[in-house]
Formats: structure tokens, sequence, C-alpha cells
């Protein structure tokens, strides 16, 4: 398994020590011949902040975006499986209490809005732990 993720981007803009990458996000099926025919393949542009102090990158230029690959381990788990855990974790504990299955459900969704907000609130933070690098496309 490879260590890094790398994805081939082009510079959109650069804004003092940041560099904004857009790249296309593809489905794994966006390569089928049939693609054209399937509703199931997605195409998405993302733009990606980059710091970068060295200068050596310029608009409408070709690079390629790495990241580590724990980096989306760790995304995945914030995402997916924690708030997965918060929500059957409720309706588990809802359902010893003996409420009725609405309310434990209920439950488990209203803990997820303010788990979203403690990440949202804590976005500066998780910027500085997810960190890309760039490089030039030889």
């Amino acid at each position: 398994m490879s260590e890094s993720i790398n994805h081939t981007g082009f510079v959109e803009k650069i804004d003092g020590d940041t560099v904004f990458v857009r790249i296309t996000q593809q489905s794994a099926c966006s390569g089928c011949h049939a693609q054209s025919m399937c509703s199931a393949s997605e195409k998405k542009d993302k733009i990606i902040e980059v710091p970068d102090r060295s200068g050596r990158f310029h608009v409408n230029e070709v690079v390629i975006i790495c990241g580590q690959n724990s980096m989306g381990l760790q995304a995945v788990l914030l995402a997916f499986v924690i708030p997965l855990v918060i929500v059957v974790g409720a309706i588990v504990i809802g359902t010893n209490l003996q409420w009725d299955e609405t309310t434990s459900g209920l439950t488990g969704l209203s803990l997820l809005l303010p788990y979203y907000c403690i990440l949202y609130l804590m976005r500066d933070k998780l910027k500085r732990r997810f960190i890309f690098t760039l490089k030039k496309l030889n």
C-alpha cells in the first residue's frame, strides 16, 4: 500500500503563502466506457489550500498534491466512524434506559449537531494537522 495520496491538479491562485490547487475528484467508475449512460459515475472539482513559502509555483501550472495516507484514515475516522459510534451509542443507551426507538434514534442524530459544531470550531487546528505538499509535474 502506498504511503502517500497523490492527485494531479493545477494551481488556481496564489495568495501570500497559500497556494490554491484545483483537483478533480472522480468516482472509481468514471473511467468506464459506459459512464455517459450511467448515473453512478461522478466528478467533482475541489480546491485544496496548500501552505507554500518557496515561491516555485505559478498560476495555471500543473502540480501533484501529496498527502500522507494516515491523513485519509484520520479524516474517515472524524467524518464517519466517530459519528457512527455516537449514533449507535445513543441508541444502545436509550434502549437500555427503555426509551422508545424514535426517541433513541432522534437523540443519536441530535448528538451529531454538537459534534460537527466542535469539528467546525476546531477547523484551524485540523487544518494544521492535515497538511498537503506540492510537487512539480515532471
